[in-house]
């Protein structure tokens, strides 16, 4: 515990991928008082023309009362 999804578009390099994992992992076990050796940080490319229907419609409206940070875009 805890266990961190990050779905983005391809463009990333690993390097970012992995620095990004890292800063979110410490961020994360520093503010949730756990130990960083119990988070898990996955990182998925998604493609922009597979964003609606694999990410808003599967995970953003379908959580959306589990948003603690809301994205500042609307699909329709």
């Amino acid at each position: 515990m805890p266990h961190i999804e990050i779905k983005c578009f391809p463009g990333r390099s690993e390097e970012q991928k992995k620095l990004l994992a890292q800063k979110v992992a410490q961020d994360t076990a520093e503010i949730l008082n756990s130990k960083i050796s119990s988070v898990s940080v996955v990182i998925k490319d998604v493609e922009e023309d597979n964003w609606k229907e694999e990410v808003w419609d599967k995970q953003i409206l379908a959580d959306k009362d589990f948003l603690y940070k809301k994205p500042g875009y609307e699909i329709k």
